[in-house]
């Protein structure tokens, strides 16, 4: 899909047999665009080099999403769990379930447990996050040491009372994650309300849902300075006027399109929050 510098989108391709070919019809299409005054101007990509106009595949590089949609939802030859965790047991030996249904028992389970239960996270991007994150596997470790399918660090499963021995449980790592969105939502919920507190609920809650995941992958702080700081905030605050001519998502990746650049809000942020979006509604009509 290419898109300019506003975030406007022009056009799509399909990718070619091989990547160098993919690149050069990249870049047809970006003259193309140009001489069609579709943009004011192009910029050759290449391995190295950022092309313009933008170009976002619809193809997540690093998983293989169907597979790991069969995976989480136990379609998978063995890709059936059961276990226990924290007095919590998922399924059994001989009759196992999904991935799916395994994250969804232990979420709500420590969800309700807590004094401020994360019901406003959709669980359809709390799976979707895992998909992105790991594949939905189990043992993985990233190369900054990040662990299992929802890719913590473990300082952070140590300072949720996990033995070592239980980095990777999926189970463990799930009650891990749903602390820390606790954590997460309690510093973001005020931020976010000052800015977008007179949005619809239903909007509302559909925005903090995927800022909430953003944060996740971001940070709090510099979630807290994209809502509110002079320069970063003034996405938040345009978005916030002018709501009515923008969905939920189109507000989430707004903002973080326009302080591409600015730490740390790369490209890589931009993916992360559009992916996760892109297979919870792939996970959606998988059901149907």
């Amino acid at each position: 899909m290419f898109f300019d510098q506003r975030g406007r989108f022009l056009t799509w391709m399909d990718n070619d047999d091989t990547a160098i070919e993919t690149q050069a019809k990249l870049n047809k299409v970006r003259l193309q665009l140009h001489q069609n005054n579709k943009v004011n101007r192009w910029i050759e990509g290449s391995a190295s080099t950022v092309g313009y106009p933008f170009a976002l595949s619809c193809d997540q590089p690093w998983v293989d999403i169907r597979a790991a949609i069969d995976r989480v939802k136990g379609t998978a030859p063995e890709s059936k769990v059961w276990g226990t965790w924290d007095g919590v047991k998922a399924g059994t030996e001989s009759n196992p379930i999904s991935l799916e249904a395994l994250v969804s028992l232990m979420y709500q389970h420590r969800s309700s447990q807590l004094a401020e239960p994360i019901d406003t996270l959709s669980l359809g991007l709390f799976v979707g996050q895992l998909i992105i994150e790991s594949g939905a596997k189990k043992n993985v470790r990233s190369s900054q040491n990040a662990l299992g399918m929802l890719q913590l660090k473990p300082e952070v499963l140590h300072d949720c009372g996990i033995e070592k021995r239980f980095y990777q449980h999926r189970m463990a790592q799930v009650d891990c994650a749903v602390r820390l969105y606790v954590m997460i939502k309690r510093n973001l919920q005020p931020v976010f309300l000052s800015v977008f507190g007179h949005l619809d609920k239903r909007k509302q809650q559909a925005l903090f849902d995927i800022l909430l995941v953003q944060s996740y992958h971001s940070g709090i702080g510099a979630m807290t300075k994209l809502l509110t700081d002079t320069e970063m905030g003034k996405a938040a605050r345009y978005f916030a006027e002018h709501q009515q001519e923008f969905s939920a998502e189109d507000i989430a990746t707004g903002m973080i399109f326009h302080n591409l650049g600015r730490q740390p809000w790369g490209w890589e942020s931009l993916y992360y929050v559009v992916d996760i979006m892109i297979v919870s509604k792939s996970l959606s009509a998988h059901k149907r």
